[in-house]
Formats: structure tokens, sequence, C-alpha cells
């Protein structure tokens, strides 16, 4: 009697089925493997690493956009707010029925005396608070901290708004220190991205060649500071569509004013202390500081779900590994480097010339001779020319770097002299169109500036490990320049342009002096980084000098290698027979893998 089919077919047997099964797979012992367990039939490796890359390369803008745009809603909400804030506190009727005898003039002095001076620290700890919370998560702090000063300003007392101001200023050097080390990275790991084979081909410790990610740098750094010069005009939103409602003209704010531009003292002087025709509700005031929380907060999302790390894990402990005395001593030792020293002057003038825009060209020939209510439409003009000229640093691609920077100080030189012998009439808006002109071109000579100056900075320090002690030298060098302003504040407008005229000589003689050294083979003396020591041991360090084996492992490998046999269970390598290096030979010398070792084995018999 002929046996039924099994309903099932037996795994491993051939059934009576056949050889084969519908989809024409050979069944039973003859199945083969790499059908069932194999790579897909129609994958591409190289298609698929392409892909990959590309998305890399996503991500690495993602980044760029995403920091640049949360730097500039930062620093616009912290400016607008500042503005209105100043603004109001002027009027001594807005004083006197808001806050009575508290103090308010005392309050804001103080206030910007700890933005102002608390930055001059700033050298100390920034390199410190940067490498131990690393470069993304320091940004992120630093706008945390921009959003807390805005939130003191629904209560605004002494024991709120200082100790905020004194925070603010301590974050000041570190954000931008970080954005600009976060930048420089981007680029570094666009070109990472682009020329991955070469990158495999030289492998993984071959350092790519100097000045290699100089087009990604420009064109990264055009991009950050055309976000950044929005700021300003993002800044003035709140002077536009909130405060402007409540001013005078200035038939009355400047009724006082007798002299403006380079005859004028100090700030505004003669200006009349009441500027407000009606006081703001404190439900609008609420709702106005509410919309710049909100942004603030966004800025922070953005840098926190957006922005991805700067380094890689093993590379963010790698920079904290050198030892925390030694990244404080760091910064002070780069002054050996005549590159830094030579450019120090072109970092004070970075400072000068910001303030400048936003205080002397702003409100000393600005307000001064067209009143507070064109305060806004004059900075908004200075921040989009600014904005636009950002673009004009990707001239570094065809030019030398020298030509953007050299040429946004000639255009500031050029200013700087014409402002010197200018002095615009009170109340009049005949020459209106000449301030604003001024302000586009200070705003095409600062982007100019700070483009170049990133960027040069980007190529002349192009180790991961200096960026951020170079980036917090420029930073602290302008809070310095920012700080002598805020001391000079009541000088006469000559004598602030004669100090803004020879520092912006000194710094295009030095650069250039810098320049021609570097022509001519001067090497810089560079402080040595000291190798990472680390205190753990495992796979993720893989270096001549370590090993991923157990303590017990190593203890019973070195008491046994004293005897010098060959069964000590160390792995010893014959001398290769042929012109390339053979398999591994199995025997007793092998060691133990894992799962013999789970077993007991030595490894010395065969499974």
């Amino acid at each position: 009697m002929e046996a039924e089919p099994p309903l099932y077919p037996v795994v491993g047997a051939p059934g009576p089925q056949g050889e084969e099964d519908a989809l024409g797979v050979p069944d039973g012992l003859e199945a083969p493997l790499d059908e069932l367990v194999g790579a897909y039939p129609n994958y591409n490796e190289e298609e698929e690493e392409r892909r990959y890359y590309r998305r890399k390369r996503l991500g690495v803008l993602k980044n760029v956009l995403a920091a640049s745009a949360g730097g500039a809603l930062t620093y616009g909400v912290y400016l607008g707010l500042l503005q209105m804030q100043l603004i109001l506190h002027y009027d001594e009727t807005y004083r006197e029925v808001k806050y009575g005898n508290m103090g308010l003039p005392d309050i804001d002095s103080k206030m910007l005396m700890g933005i102002n001076v608390t930055p001059i620290a700033a050298l100390l700890y920034t390199p410190v608070l940067i490498r131990f919370f690393g470069t993304k998560w320091m940004m992120f702090l630093a706008v945390g901290i921009y959003a807390l000063f805005v939130s003191t300003n629904y209560w605004e007392r002494y024991y709120t708004l200082v100790p905020a101001a004194v925070t603010l200023g301590m974050a000041i050097v570190p954000l931008w220190a970080s954005m600009g080390n976060y930048i420089t990275r981007m680029a570094q790991k666009y070109y990472e991205y682009v020329h991955y084979k070469e990158q495999e081909e030289q492998g993984p410790r071959q350092r790519p060649p100097r000045g290699s990610h100089a087009p990604y740098l420009l064109v990264f750094q055009a991009i950050f500071y055309s976000f950044f010069h929005l700021s300003f005009a993002c800044a003035q939103l709140p002077m536009i569509y909130f405060l402007n409602h409540y001013l005078y003209d200035l038939n009355h704010t400047l009724n006082s004013v007798k002299n403006c531009g380079t005859n004028s003292h100090g700030i505004l002087s003669g200006f009349n202390k009441t500027v407000l025709r009606t006081l703001p509700q404190s439900r609008n005031l609420i709702v106005v500081e509410s919309v710049l929380m909100a942004v603030a907060f966004l800025a922070m999302l953005l840098v926190l779900g957006l922005c991805g790390a700067a380094y890689r894990p093993t590379e963010e402990i790698d920079l904290r590994s050198v030892g925390w005395g030694n990244i404080f001593q760091l910064p002070f030792k780069h002054v050996r480097d005549f590159r830094l020293r030579h450019l120090v002057p072109f970092f004070i003038y970075s400072g000068f010339e910001v303030l400048f825009a936003c205080t002397g060209l702003a409100l000393g020939y600005g307000v001064c001779s067209i009143g507070l209510e064109n305060l806004a439409s004059l900075l908004v003009a200075y921040s989009l020319g600014a904005s636009a000229a950002s673009v004009l640093g990707l001239l570094g691609l065809w030019l030398p770097r020298s030509v953007p920077l050299v040429a946004g100080a000639g255009l500031h030189l050029l200013l700087t002299l014409c402002l010197f012998f200018w002095a615009p009439m009170p109340k009049s808006l005949q020459h209106s169109w000449i301030l604003y002109s001024a302000a586009v071109l200070w705003g095409v000579g600062s982007a100019l500036n700070k483009t170049g100056l990133s960027t040069l900075l980007g190529l002349l320090y192009e180790d991961k490990e200096r960026q951020d002690f170079i980036f917090t030298i420029y930073h602290w060098w302008q809070a310095v320049a920012i700080f002598v302003v805020y001391l000079g504040s009541s000088l006469p407008m000559k004598v602030k342009l004669a100090v803004l005229l020879v520092t912006l000589l000194s710094a295009v003689t030095s650069y250039l002096w810098m320049e021609h050294k570097l022509r001519r083979g001067v090497l810089p003396r560079q402080p040595r980084i000291p190798r990472p020591q680390h205190k753990v041991r495992g796979y993720r360090y893989l270096e001549e000098d370590d090993s991923d084996e157990s303590d017990a492992e190593g203890e019973r490998g070195g008491g046994a290698g004293a005897g010098g046999g060959p069964g000590d269970g160390v792995e010893e390598e014959p001398p290769p027979a042929g012109p390339g290096p053979g398999p591994e030979p199995a025997g007793p010398c092998r060691r133990p893998c894992p799962f013999e070792q789970a077993l007991g084995g030595d490894g010395s018999e065969d499974l």
C-alpha cells in the first residue's frame, strides 16, 4: 500500500512534491542558504553609499540653517527687548507713574554694567564650559540664558534684572564662540561627506589636505552672517509695530538739541526727557514680551531639535581628556602664535564698528537729526545692507582671502573720514537719504569684516582641537572692545571717530604684515595639544598601547608571558612566508574565542 504524502514537507529532506518549489528554487538539502539570508538580489552597494552620504550632507545643511536661524532669533529678541526697555525707562513720566521712587535709572545702569563688564572674565571659563558641555549643548544653554533674560522683564525689579543681566553677560562669549566653532566644524564635515571615497582610501587617521574645506566654509559663513545681520532688522519689529505709536515727533524730542554728528558730545545731549505721548498699557506690554519670549523659546527648540552634534561622541571625550588644567591654560598659550597677535587689532575693531553702528551712527547722527521715530528704519537699512552683503564673502572663492577683509576695512575708512567732517542739522529731514546710504554702506563693510575674519580663522586653524580656543579668543577681544565703548560713551564724537580710525589703520597694517610673514614662510609657534588620557579602556579606544581584553586576561597573559612558552595563551604572529600576510594559523597558540571561553576550553581543540 502506497504511503500518503505528509501534509507539510519535512525540512531537510526532499519531499514527493519534487526537487524544486513553485518558484524554481531547489528544496531540501540542496536549498541555497544565500537565497534565504543573503543580501537583497538587486542591492547596489555604491548607490546605497551615495544615498547615505547625500543624507549626511543634507543633515549638515540643516544644522547650519538651524544654528543660523537660532542665533539670529536669539540676538534679535535680545536687542529688540533691550532697545524697547531703555526707551521706556528713559521717559521720566513712565518711570514716575509705573515705578515711582524705585530708582529705575540706577537699575538700568547696573544692568548695562552687568552685560558689558561680565564678559571680561569669559576667557577664564569659556573653553572649560565648551569642552564640558559640548559645542551643541553650550549653544543651547547660552540661548536658554538669553531666554531667561527675556523672562525677567515680566517683573522689572533690581533682584530680577541685574542678576539676569550678569548671567547674560557670562553667556555672550560662550554662545558666539561655540557658534563660530560649530559652523567651522560643519564645513569640515561637509567636505568629509562629499569626498568620502578619498577618505576611505586614505584611511581614518589621514587628515585631509590643508584648506580643502575652504569653499564650504566660505558658503556656510556667508549663510550664517546673512541670518545674523537680519537679527538687527528683527529687533526693530517691536519698535515698528508697537512703540512708534506712542512716541512724540522730532519737534518735541529734539527741541533742545543743538549739535549733531561730529560736533556732538556723549549720547544725545539735550534730548527731551519725555519721549512718550501716551503711556502704553501694561496688558499691551505683556503681550509684546510674551511674543518675544515665544520667539526665544523657538530659538531654543531650533538649537535643541535641529542642530546635530559638532563632534562624534569619541571626539567629544577626546577633547575633554586632555585635562582641565590644560584646557584652562591653552587659550593663553596661543598668544605665542604670531598670527593671533597680528589679528588682535582686527578683533578689537570688529567690536568697535558694531557698537558704533548701533550707537554712534544710529543715535549721534540719525536720531539726533531725523528723530527717534526713524531709528527703526535706519537700523533696518543697516541690517538689510549687511545681510545682503554677506554674500560678497563668496568672493574668496575666486580672489585672495585678504581682498574681502581689506575691502570692508577700506569702505569703513572712507565712511569714517566722511563722518569726521559732517555734522547734520537737528530736526532736518532733507539729508535723511545720506544717513540711510551711510547705514547701508556701513552694513556692507560690517558684513565683509565679519565673514572675512571668521573664514580666516577657520582656514588658519583647521585642527578641531584648537578651534574652540581660537573663537573664544576672537569673541573675547570683541567683548573687551564693547566694554571700552561702554566706558567711553560720554566722550565727544570726534574722539570716538579718531579712536575708530586709529584702530582700523592699525588692524589693516597688522593683518597685511601677518600675510607677508606667511608668504615668506615664517612658521607660527603653536602650543602643543596634549594627547588624550583615557581613563576608560575598551572597544572605543583601540590604539597601539591599548587593548580590549579584560584585567583578568591581562594579568593571566602577563604572568604566563614571563616564561615565554608557546602555550601561554598569548597570540604570536609567525613571520610571513609569502609576499603578503597569510591567514592566522589554527593551533595551540590561538587565543580562545569568547564561545570557547564560556565552555571552559583553551582553544586548542577543534570544535
